[in-house]
């Protein structure tokens, strides 16, 4: 798939700079895959869409305190944003900037950096736990006054750099009306990484790390349908679809042409272009369907990315 089937145009007021005052209350666009038909619901109208018999599938990470705000020895400013703990003794990957300024043994505060890997990313050594910002993503440009706004009501398991944001608009009553079963991954910035390859088959996607708990997968593995809620949900569950163990690392990379094995429907948000999000979207929906739904996303501003709002592939 060339990169350029992933792009369109987005006018940038549609942006979503800020939740909604009630989370269920972001739009939801409902795509029939088996008709073609379309109809714009209201979120907590998530219920009525979905099949006697359906299984919600939800991730529960919980986004860490992870973006540290720092000072370098010569006084100027730095930055740590943590992506994953590598074990014991505080270790962590982290990406540091500004990176040219920056050297192996330097200490930034509570930071130490040990080694570079590439990319802006660094293997440092953190003195206790975080206790830095919720890790908004750079087109938020605007302050976020409660960081658990950027949490979903149901997230338990710390380790991620990024929310589940498909996850974003659940509130209890709307949880309340569904069959809801969890799994847990903790989704790092390059699953966000723009593809920068003329090719999607070049991009090189990098590892992150599930678990599902036994009875959990037996569940899944059993239910009549199953709605996955956000990309990583869909990840996990055909990475176990695929004889995966319960507890790993997955890279498996959904793009056109994939076989879904368990999901059999779809809640996401609106993606960024170029993404590998958004080629995932175009497995389950179709390439031109995809980009057909974006289009009258955009015509009738829905807003977009992770304060946005939702679709729903049935």
């Amino acid at each position: 798939m060339d990169i350029s089937e992933l792009d369109y145009e987005l006018p940038p007021e549609l942006i979503a700079q800020r939740p909604l005052e009630r989370r269920d209350r972001s739009r939801l666009l409902v795509y029939e895959r088996p008709t073609g038909d379309v109809r714009h619901r209201r979120f907590d109208e998530l219920p009525d869409e979905l099949a006697q018999g359906t299984l919600t599938v939800v991730n529960d990470t919980r986004v860490l305190p992870a973006r540290l705000r720092l000072r370098r020895p010569g006084g100027g400013e730095a930055e740590v944003l943590l992506l994953e703990r590598l074990g014991a003794d505080g270790l962590w990957e982290g990406l540091a900037r500004p990176s040219r300024r920056l050297k192996a043994g330097q200490r930034l505060g509570p930071v130490e950096l040990l080694e570079p890997l590439g990319e802006g990313r660094w293997r440092l050594r953190l003195e206790g736990e975080p206790s830095g910002e919720a890790p908004l993503p750079p087109y938020i440009t605007e302050r976020l006054d409660d960081p658990e706004r950027y949490q979903t009501v149901y997230a338990t398991h710390e380790g991620s750099a990024a929310a589940p944001t498909a996850g974003l608009h659940f509130t209890a009553e709307v949880l309340a009306r569904l069959e809801v079963e969890r799994v847990t991954l903790h989704v790092g910035l390059d699953t966000f990484r723009p593809v920068a390859a003329e090719s999607l088959a070049d991009h090189q996607l990098h590892s992150e790390r599930y678990d599902v708990a036994p009875e959990a997968w037996e569940r899944i593995r059993g239910a009549e349908r199953v709605l996955a809620v956000g990309t990583t949900t869909v990840r996990v569950l055909e990475t176990l679809a695929r004889s995966g163990p319960l507890s790993e690392r997955t890279d498996l990379f959904v793009t056109p042409g994939f076989e879904f094995r368990r999901v059999n429907a779809l809640l996401t948000n609106f993606h960024l272009p170029r993404s590998t999000l958004l080629a995932l979207v175009m497995a389950f929906a179709g390439v031109e369907e995809t980009r057909r739904l974006y289009r009258l996303a955009i015509e009738e501003r829905y807003r977009f990315y992770s304060f946005g709002d939702a679709m729903l592939v049935l």
